[in-house]
């Protein structure tokens, strides 16, 4: 790592972001391409990254174009035929994956990581803020925006260093964690892995590779091969007993609990959590499990009342349960839920803190392929709700699969269900019966929130 130059392919990502601002604090020059602007490349080129959106040769800066001096990192999203990855290619840079770099940067350090199909961002922040406050150090890197933090990358003292294990494109199987977490183990990503089978080797595989005397920790109920005998396993569930769960759970005003803390070694009592959500205490569990393996290999104790009280101020990870308006009449959250399993977990959840209200929910599917290989799943997860509103796909990365649209999905909803352009959501909520409404997706529909909660608090 002793070139100063980093080209980012896709420097517009969630964990290429983080990359960006780590070699930016470090004193590197970075630079990049993204295929549109957002939120997340203002705040990179305000920060000091030379950002351009137009896939060409001539737009990388001429500094950049170097190999001896510079490193390009790129995201598996980026097409292996476009134009300026073919560039570095044939001109012999050093190319490498985010997960190739992420896994450099934690050498040397004590990892926890958190790995799984949906539930890590929420956990590994919570695992970056507890640490934070429990030790006054840390670092992090992130696979959303945590509002504790105001960002992505979290740099501080001490070796721990928490981050999210993506197993999209086998990309957690560059790490090698001292504590790792495994929250969901469902089938995701069959256009990259093809077969659920192939999803649970990739996991046993990460299990394979915690360091010896590590520990996993195990989401009650799933099943996976464990191959690795020099760890210790041990395991979390929401209010099951096991190695680590809540109980004594107490449904609050505003959908937030207050919930005992059951460890392997004591009982830490009257715990609140600063977002709501039973599947957040879930989260939350798991997060402070990770805190004890990594206390117990170091030999200290973690100091319950800074636990507590970094469990309280924990402000959660934007489009993860946010809400936008919360009154007694209108209710309105953001997810950035896009599996099956993450629909039912946070329609289950907000069923539950807003008991006898009607519950509108708002999707829009990400990718074709995943559409493709869990559209019966989704139209059973959406109809938890009372009435269903669905946009067309977001590709994202891939092109259209013919008979695969949004269609397939409404079909098999068993309540009340329509499709609409995302252009018009806004409007069309205006017009509808809303009580608690929910947005859902990994696309572009957080565009539409601001808009959403304008018309949902003028009514």
């Amino acid at each position: 790592m002793q070139k100063k130059n980093y080209y980012f392919l896709g420097i517009g990502g969630i964990g290429m972001s983080a990359l960006a601002r780590y070699f930016l604090h470090e004193g590197c020059r970075v630079a990049g391409y993204d295929r549109t602007p957002t939120r997340l490349t203002a705040e990179l080129e305000q920060e000091g990254a030379e950002i351009h959106y137009d896939e060409s040769v001539e737009a990388i800066p001429a500094e950049m174009r170097n190999p001896e001096t510079t490193v390009v990192v790129y995201t598996p999203a980026v097409p292996t035929d476009h134009v300026e990855y073919r560039y570095f290619v044939e001109q012999r840079f050093r190319i490498e994956k985010r997960s190739q770099m992420l896994g450099y940067l934690s050498e040397g350090k004590r990892v926890m990581a958190v790995a799984g199909t949906h539930g890590k961002t929420t956990t590994s922040t919570l695992v970056a803020w507890l640490n934070r406050v429990t030790t006054g150090g840390g670092s992090a890197f992130l696979g959303g925006i945590s509002k504790n933090f105001a960002g992505n990358l979290v740099l501080g003292e001490g070796e721990r260093l928490a981050v999210e294990a993506d197993e999209f494109d086998r990309s957690f199987l560059r790490l090698n964690p001292d504590v790792a977490v495994i929250t969901s183990v469902d089938p995701d990503h069959l256009d990259i892995y093809g077969t659920y089978e192939a999803v649970k080797e990739a996991f046993a595989q990460f299990v394979e590779r915690i360091k010896p005397g590590g520990a996993l920790i195990l989401k009650s109920g799933v099943e996976i091969e464990l191959r690795n005998e020099a760890i210790t396993c041990y395991r979390y569930a929401y209010d099951t007993p096991c190695d680590f769960y809540a109980r004594n759970v107490v449904l609050m005003e505003g959908g937030h609990y207050r919930f005992d803390l059951v460890l392997p070694d004591r009982v830490v009592t009257d715990c609140t959590l600063g977002i709501p959500g039973w599947v957040n205490i879930e989260n939350a569990v798991a997060a402070v499990a990770s805190l004890w393996c990594a206390a117990r290999q170091e030999g200290v104790v973690m100091d319950d009342a800074l636990l507590k009280q970094a469990l309280a101020d924990f402000t959660g990870v934007k489009r993860r349960f946010e809400f936008y308006v919360n009154t007694p009449t209108q209710v309105y959250m953001d997810d950035y839920a896009h599996h099956p399993r993450e629909l039912a977990a946070t329609l289950t959840s907000v069923c539950k803190m807003f008991p006898g209200r009607r519950v509108t929910a708002i999707f829009q599917p990400h990718l074709y392929t995943r559409t493709r290989d869990l559209y019966v799943e989704f139209a059973e997860a959406l109809s938890h709700a009372d009435e269903v509103v669905l946009l067309p796909i977001y590709p994202a990365r891939e092109l259209p699969i013919e008979g695969i649209t949004t269609e397939i999905i409404a079909e098999r909803v068993t309540v009340p269900c329509r499709i609409v352009e995302r252009e018009v959501l806004a409007d069309t909520l205006a017009t509808m019966n809303t009580d608690v409404v929910v947005t859902f997706g990994a696309g572009n529909i957080d565009a539409c929130c601001e808009r959403v909660a304008e018309v949902l608090k003028a009514k």
